[in-house]
């Protein structure tokens, strides 16, 4: 009988994270996705999976890599990983989930891994699982590959509004190309394009069995203010419920309110609350 409180999970117990990830499938999303392409044999995939539960029994757990995210993480689990975590040297580049696991995570976590860049304390996550009540924007489709080059400075410039740093440092953006050509191969990217300009973009960054979470979502400055995002946000949710997931989530910074109104119009509802800490 295993006693040790937290350990790492193996294929083995995959059926045990699935259990966790569909108690929360929008917390869970990013991990759950990863779970179904690579499994839980860490040597294929770029993180790792802990959990927390007595005996063979597993009642939280959290995904350790890039990103730090815990889920149906208990206040006992979160103190046992924040000791488990605050131990190394901090490997991710943020912490996301639920505000009140990722806010207690990094409280205790502060001490041993220094100042964060930023901490997003509410971030309303919302959900949509039916079409919108407005009309959809027709001129905006899914991103085709030979528009990679022309939809990569939209990208840049959300990345670099929304996080506060360029993609452009690490590599000069190699990787962040790539990753962009990834979800315009997968028919997972869209914008709406005035001549060659991208205008709007919105990408189906997560896809689960149970919910997609759209990020990436940009409105030209020039065009903002002029009803563009609603109804280009109303054509990602119908094609993406269409043809993607039975669900639609994300989550929004609590003082964009522009982006929340659109969001409402598009007929998302409160699932919650997200924290995210970035170094």
């Amino acid at each position: 009988m295993l006693t040790v409180p937290i350990r790492q999970l193996g294929e083995s117990e995959r059926a045990a994270v699935e259990r966790i990830l569909d108690r929360d499938p929008y917390a869970g999303a990013q991990i759950a996705e990863r779970v179904a392409a690579h499994g839980l044999n860490w040597w294929r995939s770029d993180g790792r999976v802990f959990g927390y539960g007595t005996g063979r029994r597993v009642d939280s757990i959290i995904w350790s890599g890039a990103h730090l995210v815990p889920v149906c993480s208990t206040p006992a689990a979160t103190a046992a990983f924040a000791d488990m975590l605050g131990s190394e040297p901090r490997i991710c580049s943020s912490i996301i989930g639920r505000s009140e696991a990722v806010l207690d995570l990094w409280d205790r976590l502060g001490g041993h891994w220094g100042r964060a860049r930023d901490v997003r304390t509410n971030q309303p996550l919302l959900v949509a699982d039916r079409d919108p009540a407005i009309a959809s924007d027709p001129e905006v489709r899914l991103v085709r590959p030979n528009e990679v080059d022309a939809l990569f400075p939209a990208a840049v410039s959300m990345y670099t509004e929304e996080v506060g740093v360029s993609p452009l440092l690490d590599d000069g953006g190699r990787g962040y190309k790539r990753r962009i050509a990834e979800l315009v191969k997968g028919k997972r990217a869209y914008a709406r394009f005035v001549g060659d300009r991208v205008i709007f973009k919105a990408e189906l960054a997560i896809v689960t069995r149970s919910t997609t979470q759209v990020q990436g979502v940009w409105v030209d400055p020039e065009f903002r203010g002029r009803g563009v995002a609603a109804p280009a946000m109303a054509t990602v949710v119908r094609d993406a419920l269409r043809r993607v997931s039975p669900t639609v989530s994300l989550y929004v910074n609590d003082y964009n309110v522009a982006a929340r109104h659109v969001y409402a119009k598009c007929g998302f509802v409160s699932a919650g609350s997200f924290a995210t800490v970035l170094f």
